[in-house]
């Protein structure tokens, strides 16, 4: 689990799809839908870490982008 698509393609698996139509929306949904998933015990708390780390990391690069693109207006 390295990537955001790794996180979707994991979602899928329990057929979870997310689109908002913005990056950061989608990626605070699939932390929602991930907590969801490991309180209902079918993800274990290993994955479950990775998967947070992999989304708050992506969340992190989103939040800077729209900072930045912000400071640009």
């Amino acid at each position: 689990m390295k990537t955001l698509y790794d996180v979707q393609q994991l979602l899928k698996k329990f057929g979870v799809y997310v689109y908002v139509g913005k990056r950061i929306w989608d990626i605070e949904l699939m932390a929602i839908e991930i907590d969801h998933l490991y309180q209902a015990g079918v993800i274990d708390p290993k994955l479950y870490a990775r998967v947070k780390l992999v989304l708050s990391h992506e969340h992190r690069i989103e939040a800077e982008r729209a900072r930045e693109d912000t400071a640009q207006d």
